[in-house]
């Protein structure tokens, strides 16, 4: 059946797949974007998928938009929870400003984006909210001591919404990729990335395409009986 999709960060990388994914199953999408203007209409020319620009780390811009959004469209009935921002740095070195600009964007964002949609999926008796972690969100990563608590606190809080939800109809699961052909990745020097593949049993990087599949599966109807599931596509890197 088709249904109104929001996809945070939705107009590049893993996002951009996923919401191409989520209209190839005959969805209608919305991609969030931050503020790439540039990249984000050159996403909506290819692909005609509608972009809206708004902070997820904002409730007041989130609820606002998605306002805009179901008057427009429709009741949103998927959401998937991408957008995600890094701030390295060891936590000694590491500032308030860097810790807090992680949290706000890849962990607060949850609630600021599916809080004004949860009524109406219960209300419905409908709902598929799918939200992305990470690999180092299970297993930490020197580094990125912010990035991490906030990608563990994700799966906390699919978790926890799923079991609130599911007598009513809408699931909530947690995809946790591992390191995966994007342009982020690109950038990493040669040598260091020659040492990421060779600690991938699978012996190569994951695509956004694999991700966008796994996510348009959670999405579908046919996922009904999958709820608070912490899904991890890491090529065997990390096993939990």
């Amino acid at each position: 059946m088709a249904r109104i999709a929001l996809v945070t960060g939705g107009t590049r990388g893993i996002g951009a797949a996923i919401s191409r994914q989520l209209k190839e199953a005959g969805h209608t999408v919305v991609a969030n974007y931050a503020g790439n203007e540039e990249k984000a209409r050159a996403f909506n020319t290819e692909t005609g998928i509608e972009v809206r620009r708004f902070d997820v780390g904002k409730p007041d811009q989130a609820e606002a938009a998605i306002g805009e959004i179901e008057q427009s469209l429709g009741p949103v009935e998927i959401v998937v929870n991408n957008a995600g921002i890094t701030r390295d740095g060891t936590f000694h070195r590491m500032s308030w400003e860097h810790w807090h600009a992680v949290i706000e964007t890849n962990l607060s964002s949850l609630f600021a984006v599916t809080r004004p949609v949860i009524n109406g999926m219960r209300d419905r008796g409908f709902g598929r909210v799918v939200n992305i972690s990470s690999i180092n969100g299970q297993k930490g990563q020197m580094g990125q001591v912010n990035y991490s608590a906030a990608k563990a606190g994700v799966i906390g809080f699919t978790k926890a919404l799923a079991l609130e939800n599911a007598r009513k109809g809408v699931t909530v699961n947690c995809v946790c990729p591992g390191y995966i052909d994007t342009d982020m990745v690109a950038a990493v020097p040669q040598d260091v990335l020659q040492g990421i593949i060779g600690a991938i049993p699978v012996g190569r990087l994951g695509t956004a395409d694999e991700i966008g599949a796994l996510v348009a599966y959670l999405a579908s109807d046919a996922a009904g009986f999958v709820t608070g599931a912490t899904l991890s596509i890491n090529g065997g890197q990390y096993m939990a």
